[in-house]
């Protein structure tokens, strides 16, 4: 194949003789859910220390062959990204900031001591992907195509090492409501257990922080809620994130706090993409940690209006009670509220093409 310098050459394009039937498409789209079902392609990229990244291809969607020695299997050098594809009012289709996606996924590879993607290979790949699938997109009203780029050690040894060799892979998921309750308002349980620790892994978007996160996530299913809230490790006192996004305090001067980037919680896009839009409305935003016995004292005394939570999958999600062994406390009237919809609308607005973007986030794709 062509020179992976070159991106208009670099990616094999293998036909695929059983496509999934139009109309078992068509009942999809209508309804997807998120994360159930898979498009028909997937890119697959090889690493080894001989050759770099090499064998670029767009291939039908299916399983891998994995060696039963290969690292990720027993050392779990793995990471991942999240990001959507959109289409636009005028037929068009585009990805949103991807190159923040580009330069996590490669902080990310740092941390886990694997090899860095080019940022031009990363989203030229994810292009190739939804070109090859551009019949996914939802029907459904605020669906998109949700893109999963992940990276694995493949190489076959046992001995605690980084391997040498790696596949980076995308898939696609047709997408609509992250959340399966359809509240107006999402309840999240104060968990007891911890998601990192300074000096560890919470700031990469790697699995084992996920894997750490089903227990609590679990626990807070079972009780009647939609999500985890995490706090710090060493006080068990600070308000971290959610089991996969991140939490903002809207409060009734107007001004915005979201816990600041430690190394512990993800530094989520969504995230500085509204602490921009916020400033940019002229709302102070403030990077500072917040505890949650404070939460609960500004939810009661009224100096608290809204919370929300954020990230590429539920994009903007109110939050309406919290709850744990201490008790539970609404915020607001346990809605959703003015600030947290209207930042929503101007996100999801730049996003899909029906508002001017400002910060050039939007990437056309084709």
């Amino acid at each position: 194949m062509a020179s992976l310098a070159d991106p208009a050459t670099r990616f094999t394009h293998v036909a695929h003789l059983a496509p999934t039937p139009v109309a078992e498409r068509d009942a999809v789209l209508a309804n997807p859910g998120f994360g159930a079902r898979f498009t028909d392609h997937m890119v697959v990229i090889e690493y080894s220390e001989e050759h770099g990244w090499h064998g670029a291809t767009v291939q039908p969607y299916g399983p891998i062959a994995l060696d039963p020695a290969s690292s990720v299997l027993h050392y779990a050098q793995e990471i991942f990204e999240g990001l959507k594809a959109y289409r636009h009012p005028d037929g068009s289709m585009a990805l949103f900031r991807p190159t923040a996606n580009a330069a996590r996924f490669n902080a990310s590879a740092r941390r886990l001591a694997m090899p860095e993607l080019p940022e031009d290979l990363f989203i030229a790949a994810i292009n190739a992907l939804v070109l090859a699938d551009r019949d996914w997109f939802p029907t459904v009203e605020g669906g998109s195509l949700y893109l999963r780029p992940f990276m694995i050690a493949t190489e076959a040894f046992l001995g605690v090492r980084p391997a040498k060799a790696y596949k980076f892979i995308v898939i696609a998921s047709p997408a609509g409501n992250y959340f399966k309750s359809g509240a107006s308002a999402v309840s999240i349980w104060v968990s007891d257990y911890t998601r990192a620790a300074p000096g560890g892994t919470g700031a990469a978007k790697c699995g084992g922080n996920y894997a750490a996160s089903l227990v609590p996530t679990a626990e807070a299913f079972a009780k009647g809620h939609d999500q985890v809230l995490f706090l710090d490790a060493a006080e068990r006192k600070w308000i971290e994130e959610l089991g996969g996004m991140n939490l903002f305090f809207a409060f009734a001067d107007g001004s915005l706090l979201t816990p600041p980037l430690t190394g512990t919680i993800l530094a989520g896009i969504t995230r500085d993409s509204l602490i921009r839009l916020a400033r940019d409305e002229g709302l102070t935003v403030r990077e500072e940690p917040y505890s949650l016995d404070q939460w609960r004292a500004d939810a009661a005394s009224g100096q608290l209006v809204e919370a929300f939570a954020c990230g590429t999958a539920a994009v903007v999600t109110p939050v309406g009670q919290v709850a744990g062994r201490d008790g539970s406390f609404e915020i607001g009237g346990g809605g959703p509220g003015q600030l947290t919809g209207k930042l929503k609308a101007r996100l999801t607005a730049i996003q899909r093409g029906e508002a001017p973007d400002p910060h050039q986030w939007v990437h056309q794709i084709g």
